[in-house]
């Protein structure tokens, strides 16, 4: 009896976390290394979703706290912390997909059009112009990357 509740328990939060589609807390995952980048924390606002930076996982010889000095001096994250910073803006749904608004990188600052979806449990995030496009693959925060 103890296993087939702690099963229906297991069944019911990976309803819930599917129900949360792309919102909550993701791991970032660097795509050479394989170590975690980030901790990024998607939440929706006026129907549309948003992305913002929360944590970063920096080796000791990198800038600890980051700021956006490569964004666009027009961008109004320009020169702005990198953690705390709203890097996804404006993705509207569309079937089980979130697309037409952006993605900042802020190592770079270039701004992509992004598309987000859930597959396997895992956040699919594309960035893109035109026909060329870089999918990253981001774990939930509480499943091990």
């Amino acid at each position: 009896m103890r296993s087939l509740l702690t099963g229906f328990a297991v069944l019911m939060s990976a309803a819930v976390l599917a129900q949360n589609g792309i919102f909550g807390r993701w791991v970032t995952i660097d795509d050479n290394t394989g170590k975690k980048r980030s901790i990024v924390e998607i939440t929706e606002r006026g129907g549309k979703a948003y992305g913002k930076i929360v944590q970063l996982f920096r080796e000791p010889s990198e800038i600890q706290d980051p700021v956006c000095k490569e964004c666009d001096p027009a961008d109004d994250r320009y020169n702005q912390k990198v953690i705390g910073m709203e890097f996804i803006r404006g993705l509207v749904k569309d079937g089980d997909d979130w697309e037409d608004g952006t993605i900042l990188d802020p190592q770079n600052g270039k701004v992509y059009d992004a598309k987000l979806w859930v597959e396997g449990g895992k956040l699919m995030v594309r960035g893109y112009v035109a026909f060329f496009f870089r999918t990253q693959t981001w774990v939930r925060e509480s499943a091990k990357p």
